[in-house]
């Protein structure tokens, strides 16, 4: 029992238990061992096997630059489309109630397991010049989306919103509603608290959220070659050009390979603590 001049506890963070020192056993230790093999063999021999004398030539040259200009635009500009439309979408599921949440939430995470090729064909269905909307589009405002760099922007914050709604979801719910409440009694209206008192609250996982759906955008391959096509300087990314450059020149498939590769290992590090929990003690 705890003896009456001990104080309250003090309120914070629950400490987590530390794991136990010990050995590990060996039917744990084998297969993690293999696991570990089996996701890092693979990018070792990226780098083992890359082209360093040619490499300045590889990403020197004109059509390289030319794909990761497009690349670095429309993976940008889709992280900005999902911004817009993910952070509102994600105060919805997480502070409001409404026939069929389950229902929308399922289907906003939808893109994360949909093949993206079938994403990009559902596109086209929707959005092509005789799509269910693409047809709007082309008739009343003369807007035509695929094969077009506005398509890749569409193709790709298709399949990147969601990592970016998700991580907003999971900060509102663990963001204290209270302030906007107190917002609330002093006269704000849920618009003004939402951008004067959860907005700065919740910046932290609005920015991991964009830099993962920027990170999905940028290697978007499937959805894209379908709703886009490949067609250099204008919808030819970086993720296509490395799929076309394995056909003919498979040393600067490998040089554009390695790009991507810094690009995923610099946005892990970036969100080590947020996503991987690598900062956790």
């Amino acid at each position: 029992m705890r003896s009456a001049d001990a104080g309250p506890a003090a309120p914070g963070r629950v400490r987590r238990p530390r794991p136990r020192s010990g050995g590990v056993p060996l039917p744990l230790l084998l297969p993690a061992l293999l696991g570990l093999a089996f996701l890092l063999v693979p990018l070792l021999a990226l780098v083992i096997r890359a082209p360093w004398r040619s490499m300045p030539d590889q990403l020197t040259s004109a059509a390289v630059w030319q794909a990761l200009r497009l690349s670095l635009e429309t993976a940008s500009s889709a992280t900005g489309v999902a911004l817009v439309l993910g952070v509102p979408l994600a105060w919805l599921l997480a502070r409001t109630r409404f026939p069929g949440r389950r229902i929308v939430r399922a289907l906003v995470t939808l893109p994360l397991v949909l093949p993206p090729v079938v994403g990009g064909v559902a596109l086209l269905l929707a959005l092509g010049r005789n799509g269910v909307v693409g047809r709007w589009l082309d008739s009343w405002f003369g807007v035509t989306l695929p094969f077009t760099t506005a398509g890749v922007v569409v193709a790709e914050a298709f399949v990147a919103m969601p990592f970016l709604v998700i991580s907003v979801e999971g900060t509102l719910r663990a963001a204290d509603a209270r302030y906007e409440e107190a917002a609330a009694t002093l006269g704000a209206s849920r618009f003004t608290a939402f951008r004067r008192v959860t907005l700065p609250l919740i910046a932290p996982g609005v920015a991991a959220g964009a830099v993962l759906a920027w990170a999905r955008a940028l290697g978007e391959f499937g959805a894209t070659i379908t709703f886009a096509g490949s067609f250099p300087g204008r919808t030819q990314t970086m993720p296509l050009s490395v799929y076309l450059a394995l056909q003919d020149d498979p040393d600067a498939a490998i040089a554009l390979s390695l790009v991507l590769l810094a690009v995923s290992v610099a946005v892990l590090a970036g969100l080590r603590e947020r996503w991987t929990g690598a900062g956790a003690a």
